[in-house]
């Protein structure tokens, strides 16, 4: 089964299992690492903003117009982040690694 690596927010890292076809989020969500997702992964919301370890940034698909929209709304962007609701989990992702920003804004009005 692949594997993920999630840098927390006091810069430790933990790796996990991260089962084919799962998002990011809910990997998160699977193992307690402390990230929101306020709409449950609806892509109406930032607060599942990941920093994705640039080693990996290329290797994933582009962010769609309406996650780059969400993004906008995301505290601390930097240029690989991501939405972790949008990262799905495939075998060529084994080992993937994100970080976990300094805070997050649940700019979605709800």
């Amino acid at each position: 089964m692949p594997s993920m690596i999630f840098v927390l927010r006091d810069g430790t890292e933990r790796e996990v299992t991260a089962p084919i076809g799962l998002s990011v989020l809910e990997v998160a969500h699977k193992h307690g690492v402390d990230i929101e997702g306020a709409c449950e992964g609806s892509l109406a919301c930032s607060t599942c903003h990941v920093i994705v370890d640039p080693d990996w940034a290329g290797r994933l698909k582009k962010a769609s117009e309406d996650e780059e929209d969400m993004l906008d709304l995301a505290f601390g962007l930097e240029k690989t982040s991501r939405l972790g609701c949008q990262l799905v989990i495939t075998q060529e992702l084994d080992g993937l690694k994100v970080r976990l920003p300094a805070a997050t804004r649940n700019a979605s009005g709800g």
